[in-house]
């Protein structure tokens, strides 16, 4: 039981600092305010730039299950393999987080902005790190082939969120 949850508080660190720096963002950074129109058509291309990068995060999370990453990922650290429900409810779990914030952040709520942060800062590192764990593993590496879907939707979103948000005063 130790060992399992070393693993998984091991292997997801990478995870935590990307959470602390959501949590960040969204604190010192608030949305815009344009007026009325110009605030919907801003939360609505985020909205849509959002749910690619969701439907690519999904493609993403499929392969790596299917590849086995919760295996091979713990094992390149030296650590136990996750289960397979741990993989599955973890992955599922911020997806069903993610589409909420897809809600409240249409809906305006600022509390759905740390989601939405979380979201692009972990997949501009998912198109970072699953290249370097290829080369590592000096071959395919689970994730590999749709991580830079991932990381580029990441990269367009941050963009997206520092545009229509600004130092909160």
């Amino acid at each position: 039981m130790y060992e399992s949850l070393r693993s998984v508080l091991t292997g997801t660190i990478g995870l935590s600092v990307a959470a602390a720096a959501a949590l960040l963002l969204t604190v010192v950074r608030k949305p815009l305010d344009h007026g009325n129109d110009q605030n919907t058509i801003d939360r609505e291309r985020t909205l849509r730039l959002f749910l690619i990068g969701l439907a690519a995060q999904s493609l993403h999370f499929m392969e790596e299950f299917v590849a086995r990453f919760q295996d091979r990922f713990p094992a390149l650290l030296g650590l136990e393999p996750w289960s397979a429900n741990f993989f599955v409810i973890f992955n599922s779990s911020w997806l069903c987080v993610w589409i909420l914030s897809a809600i409240g952040l249409r809906k305006g709520y600022r509390v759905a902005f740390f989601p939405v942060w979380f979201f692009a800062i972990a997949a501009i590192a998912n198109g970072i790190v699953h290249p370097i764990l290829a080369i590592s593993a000096r071959g395919y590496f689970p994730g590999l082939i749709t991580s830079p879907l991932v990381g580029v939707a990441g990269v367009l979103l941050f963009l997206r969120l520092l545009a229509t948000t600004s130092a909160a005063s």
